[in-house]
């Protein structure tokens, strides 16, 4: 299934509106690029006469992308090491990094259509000239980038070069992880000093494929009030829409026949979510406030008493964001650590192509629903109610949101019993000695994590009338590090309630058109619930 692609040029947005600040500089100003560079890579792709130009730009620099975040071993998928990194053999790795290499050059050879003719002749110069002198003037030339062709030029010569050294080094019995990065760190040099294709970069985007094109989407990203606010969302938006080009990427390449090649896209899509994750969890709450604070002063004494009202509901509307952002952050960190720690290979260990490409699919299949549902979910936390079509183009996406849906209402249904179970039992300490609850309030502390990765967006998008009691509920428990009694009963009355809800959900999500004639998969419900519990530990 094709996540939504965006118009191959930089036509009008879909909302007929002029974007905002925040969305306009997140497409055009997040990649470090000269605005007369822009201006001529905009040009140059305009009159590109190439098939499908949109989408060999976006694998090209997606693997671009990819081959700078492979050099870093915490981007492979594969279970987490147990031994140091110094003892584990990397030509496999190497071999992933040199076949990137090779589809590269062999997309800039596309890309460039009558320009190749250039660099070939570029390459019989420097093997039949014998002058030093002759050969210094051909490499300044290489390394001119005065317009795309001559960027991509430049990519093709390095890169000829470096595969050459791959397979000199892949002859060896062994390939060293400082000799691996040392490969890597050079490529990831020469990316870095292009001038036209450097997606390097953590969160950039490109009008070319990264511009929103449900209506709905942008006229919500459009419509959120507060500049803070604005770029936050826009950025959610944007990066979850960008994750799932590179699921799409990953099960086109695994078609290929060429499957190896995917782990680079997993190195990009792994670490652009890290990215996002990290930015949102540690940056959204501060820059969320700080806006909010500079609104507030800037109101005068008298004016707090006519604006109390809207002042307050903005505040509690920027708590309601914060909330969201941040438990996507959660959501999206402990999907994609599964899926790479438990459903898709080590690199190192070289897997067969016809077991690798059904993993690669079951991976991308398990996490396309959770990327989508996380969309909908900030669509609604924002206060739009948008349905599956108007935001993905492809009909089978609202069967597959709604299976990941009854999934999670499911497994978040077994938390919240297994937490009603465990305060129902549990004593006030005695008063002579407090420090024995700390223990016991452990297991408050999980279910807090549990709730705000997965909880949250159920509670918030399925329109939970008990909504504001649960939350007080919740906070209540966050404020004290000991086991209150009286908290503690409160909270499990809200959960005893929350349960029947969520059941009562499950049943309404399975008699559901989309889902009808699918049986819900109990044993893959509690095995996923089983594997999520031990990442949350």
């Amino acid at each position: 299934m094709a996540a939504p692609r965006a118009p191959e040029t930089a036509d009008d947005n879909p909302g007929g509106k002029p974007p905002r600040e925040g969305y306009r500089s997140l497409l055009t100003g997040s990649r470090d690029m000269r605005r007369d560079h822009a201006i001529a890579r905009d040009t140059w792709f305009a009159a590109l006469a190439v098939d499908r130009k949109g989408d060999l730009l976006f694998e090209l620099e997606v693997l671009l992308k990819g081959l700078a975040c492979f050099a870093n071993p915490r981007n492979h998928p594969g279970p987490p090491r147990r031994t140091a990194i110094v003892t584990v053999d990397f030509k496999e790795a190497l071999r992933i990094a040199r076949d990137g290499l090779a589809r590269c050059n062999m997309i800039a050879r596309t890309l460039l259509g009558e320009q190749e003719r250039a660099f070939i002749f570029q390459r019989y110069l420097e093997h039949a000239t014998t002058e030093d002198s002759a050969r210094s003037r051909i490499a300044r030339a290489a390394s001119s980038q005065e317009t795309p062709e001559d960027s991509l030029v430049a990519l093709r010569h390095a890169f000829t070069h470096t595969i050459e050294v791959c397979d000199a080094l892949l002859r060896q019995d062994r390939v060293s992880f400082r000799t691996f990065y040392a490969v890597l760190g050079l490529v990831q040099r020469e990316v870095a000093r292009n001038s036209f294709f450097n997606p390097i970069r953590a969160l950039e985007f490109r009008p070319e494929f990264d511009r929103l094109k449900s209506k709905e989407v942008y006229e919500l990203v459009q419509s959120v009030p507060g500049d803070e606010a604005h770029r936050l969302v826009a950025l959610a938006i944007l990066s979850l829409f960008r994750n799932l080009r590179y699921l799409s990427l990953i099960d086109a390449i695994a078609a290929t026949g060429q499957p190896l090649r995917a782990m680079l896209v997993l190195a990009a899509l792994r670490s652009d979510a890290r990215a996002l994750t990290s930015h949102l969890r540690s940056h959204a709450g501060g820059l969320l406030a700080g806006s909010y604070e500079r609104e507030l002063f800037s109101v005068s004494s008298r004016g707090l008493l006519t604006r109390y009202e809207s002042l307050l509901a903005e505040g509690h509307r920027l708590l309601g964001i914060k909330a969201a952002l941040e438990g996507i952050a959660a959501k999206l960190r402990l999907e994609l650590r599964r899926a790479f720690e438990r459903e898709l290979p080590a690199v190192e260990a070289p897997t067969p192509r016809h077991d690798l490409e059904p993993r690669l699919r079951a991976a991308t299949e398990s996490l396309r629903p959770s990327v989508q549902s996380t969309i909908l979910f900030l669509c609604k936390a924002l206060g739009a109610r948008l349905d599956v079509h108007f935001v993905f183009d492809d009909l089978a996406a609202k069967r597959e949101v709604g299976e990941r849906l009854r999934r999670d209402v499911w497994m978040f249904a077994q938390i919240v019993r297994g937490f009603a179970a465990k305060a129902a039992v549990v004593r006030a300490p005695d008063r002579g000695d407090r420090w024995a609850s700390v223990d016991g309030f452990r297991f408050v502390q999980e279910f807090l994590g549990y709730f705000r990765a997965m909880g949250y967006p159920l509670l918030r998008a399925n329109d939970y009338p008990r909504f504001d009691q649960f939350i007080a509920a919740m906070s209540s428990l966050e404020e004290t590090d000991l086991v209150d009694p009286a908290r503690l009963q409160t909270a499990f009355t809200e959960c005893e309630q929350f349960y029947s809800f969520l059941m009562d959900l499950f049943e309404s999500i399975g008699r559901r058109e989309e889902l009808a004639g699918t049986p819900f998969d109990r044993r893959a419900a509690a095995e996923a619930l089983r594997l999520y519990l031990g990442d949350m530990r």
